[in-house]
Protein backbone atom coordinates (compact mmCIF):
# COMPACT_ATOMS: atom_id res chain seq x y z
CA UNK A 1 0.00 0.00 0.00
CA UNK A 2 2.99 2.71 1.12
CA UNK A 3 4.74 1.93 -2.13
CA UNK A 4 1.33 2.79 -4.18
CA UNK A 5 1.08 6.00 -2.36
CA UNK A 6 4.73 6.85 -3.33
CA UNK A 7 3.99 5.95 -7.08
CA UNK A 8 0.87 8.09 -6.88
CA UNK A 9 2.28 10.83 -4.54
CA UNK A 10 5.30 11.36 -6.82
CA UNK A 11 3.37 11.12 -10.07
CA UNK A 12 1.21 14.25 -8.47
CA UNK A 13 4.69 15.88 -7.98
CA UNK A 14 5.68 15.69 -10.93
CA UNK A 15 2.01 16.66 -12.43
CA UNK A 16 2.60 19.54 -10.61
CA UNK A 17 5.36 20.97 -11.32
CA UNK A 18 3.85 21.11 -14.84
CA UNK A 19 0.89 23.34 -13.62
CA UNK A 20 3.19 25.53 -12.51
CA UNK A 21 6.19 25.28 -15.56
CA UNK A 22 3.73 25.45 -18.00
CA UNK A 23 1.33 27.64 -15.97
CA UNK A 24 2.78 30.81 -14.90
CA UNK A 25 6.54 30.01 -15.08
CA UNK A 26 6.90 29.10 -19.16
CA UNK A 27 3.18 29.02 -20.28
CA UNK A 28 3.30 32.25 -22.17
CA UNK A 29 6.67 31.47 -23.97
CA UNK A 30 5.79 27.55 -24.72
CA UNK A 31 2.23 28.75 -26.27
CA UNK A 32 4.11 31.51 -28.44
CA UNK A 33 6.73 28.38 -29.34
CA UNK A 34 3.88 25.66 -30.27
CA UNK A 35 1.98 28.15 -31.81
CA UNK A 36 -1.56 28.13 -29.84
CA UNK A 37 -3.12 31.19 -28.23
CA UNK A 38 -4.86 30.75 -25.14
CA UNK A 39 -8.71 30.21 -26.94
CA UNK A 40 -7.15 27.40 -28.79
CA UNK A 41 -5.48 25.29 -25.92
CA UNK A 42 -9.39 26.41 -24.11
CA UNK A 43 -10.99 24.50 -26.51
CA UNK A 44 -9.00 20.99 -26.22
CA UNK A 45 -10.80 17.82 -24.11
CA UNK A 46 -9.34 19.06 -20.96
CA UNK A 47 -10.32 16.14 -19.48
CA UNK A 48 -8.81 13.87 -21.76
CA UNK A 49 -5.67 16.23 -22.14
CA UNK A 50 -5.30 16.23 -18.26
CA UNK A 51 -6.24 12.30 -17.63
CA UNK A 52 -3.53 11.25 -19.87
CA UNK A 53 -0.92 13.22 -18.47
CA UNK A 54 -1.72 12.28 -15.18
CA UNK A 55 -1.95 8.71 -16.22
CA UNK A 56 1.62 9.13 -18.18
CA UNK A 57 2.59 10.48 -14.62
CA UNK A 58 1.85 7.60 -12.95
CA UNK A 59 3.48 5.41 -15.70
CA UNK A 60 6.67 7.38 -15.42
CA UNK A 61 6.46 7.12 -11.45
CA UNK A 62 5.79 3.35 -11.03
CA UNK A 63 8.96 2.59 -13.97
CA UNK A 64 10.75 4.93 -11.05
CA UNK A 65 9.70 3.04 -8.04
CA UNK A 66 10.49 0.06 -9.85
CA UNK A 67 14.03 0.71 -11.00
CA UNK A 68 15.04 1.92 -7.26
CA UNK A 69 12.88 -1.53 -5.76
CA UNK A 70 15.01 -3.30 -8.33
CA UNK A 71 17.87 -2.24 -9.31
CA UNK A 72 19.26 0.45 -7.51
CA UNK A 73 17.88 -0.27 -3.11
CA UNK A 74 19.22 1.46 -0.09
CA UNK A 75 20.22 4.76 -2.07
CA UNK A 76 20.04 7.63 -0.43
CA UNK A 77 18.15 10.67 -0.87
CA UNK A 78 20.51 12.38 -2.84
CA UNK A 79 21.25 9.62 -5.12
CA UNK A 80 17.63 9.09 -5.37
CA UNK A 81 17.09 12.61 -6.99
CA UNK A 82 20.41 12.08 -9.09
CA UNK A 83 19.26 8.92 -10.35
CA UNK A 84 15.96 10.36 -11.40
CA UNK A 85 17.96 13.57 -12.95
CA UNK A 86 19.96 10.72 -14.74
CA UNK A 87 17.17 9.44 -16.44
CA UNK A 88 15.22 12.22 -17.87
CA UNK A 89 18.82 13.54 -18.72
CA UNK A 90 20.02 10.69 -20.55
CA UNK A 91 16.61 8.85 -22.01
CA UNK A 92 13.51 11.44 -21.77
CA UNK A 93 15.62 14.42 -23.19
CA UNK A 94 17.65 12.74 -26.32
CA UNK A 95 14.36 11.51 -27.37
CA UNK A 96 12.42 14.68 -27.51
CA UNK A 97 15.45 16.46 -28.66
CA UNK A 98 15.38 13.57 -31.54
CA UNK A 99 11.89 14.31 -32.25
CA UNK A 100 12.23 18.18 -32.00
CA UNK A 101 14.98 17.76 -34.81
CA UNK A 102 12.98 15.77 -36.88
CA UNK A 103 10.12 17.62 -36.45
CA UNK A 104 11.59 20.69 -37.17
CA UNK A 105 10.49 22.76 -33.30
CA UNK A 106 12.42 25.31 -32.59
CA UNK A 107 15.20 25.54 -30.18
CA UNK A 108 13.22 27.28 -27.77
CA UNK A 109 10.21 24.64 -27.50
CA UNK A 110 13.13 21.99 -26.98
CA UNK A 111 14.41 23.82 -23.82
CA UNK A 112 11.14 24.52 -22.54
CA UNK A 113 10.31 20.35 -22.42
CA UNK A 114 13.89 19.58 -21.60
CA UNK A 115 13.84 22.06 -18.78
CA UNK A 116 10.37 20.69 -17.82
CA UNK A 117 10.87 17.23 -17.77
CA UNK A 118 13.97 17.58 -16.03
CA UNK A 119 12.44 19.00 -12.79
CA UNK A 120 9.56 16.73 -13.20
CA UNK A 121 11.84 13.66 -12.72
CA UNK A 122 13.96 15.36 -9.99
CA UNK A 123 10.26 16.07 -8.13
CA UNK A 124 9.46 12.37 -8.35
CA UNK A 125 13.06 11.19 -7.40
CA UNK A 126 12.77 13.56 -4.48
CA UNK A 127 9.17 12.17 -3.36
CA UNK A 128 10.48 8.40 -4.26
CA UNK A 129 13.32 8.93 -1.80
CA UNK A 130 11.31 10.69 0.75
CA UNK A 131 8.69 7.69 1.06
CA UNK A 132 11.04 5.52 1.05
Amino acid sequence: MEENQGVTSAALAGFVVGGIWYGPVMGRKWMGAVGLTEEQIKQGNMGLIYGGAFAFSLLASWTLAHTFATYAQDLSLGVKVLTAFGVALGFIVPAIGTNYLFSQKSKALFFIDAGYWLLFYIAMGLVHGLMA
